[in-house]
């Protein structure tokens, strides 16, 4: 929500068009993977779990995918031109791409703070992106 707020005062300065972004991650916190151990094991092959977890996985695209447009909605209302879109794959490889492709010249986004020991294991999308982007990036902490 923070960034979404930060997005909409720079925006008002300029008056650009704004491209709401979610990707989902099975690295993700928030992830159904991360409440399914027993995926990638033999346990996981288990068609009912399976299935469950499937089920679970499409409750969270549209939970998000819902987030997503109440925020263009929203962004809509005060009179913003918004588009939003929601892609699955790597967060930071994704987000540049369609930065790239949108022509995005300026992207802002959120940063967890997770702890040292999980940025060094996993990787800290914030920091992929600054390095990667073609454009300006301004990171919110959350």
């Amino acid at each position: 929500d923070r960034v979404f707020d930060i997005a909409l005062k720079l925006a008002k300065i300029g008056h650009p068009n704004l491209m709401l972004v979610h990707i989902l991650s099975e690295e993700a916190e928030e992830s159904p993977i991360n409440y399914w151990p027993m995926i990638g094991t033999d346990i996981g092959t288990n068609p009912e779990m399976m299935k469950e977890y499937h089920q679970l996985w499409e409750k969270f695209e549209q939970e998000c995918l819902q987030m997503l447009k109440s925020k263009a909605d929203k962004a809509k209302e005060l009179g913003f031109n918004t588009e939003f879109t929601q892609l699955r794959g790597n967060p930071g490889r994704e987000l540049c791409k369609l930065a790239q492709k949108w022509d995005a010249d300026l992207i802002i986004m959120g940063r967890r703070g997770h702890s040292v020991f999980n940025e060094l294991l996993l990787g800290s999308v914030s920091n992929y992106v600054i390095h990667r982007a073609h454009c300006s990036v301004h990171i919110v902490q959350d």
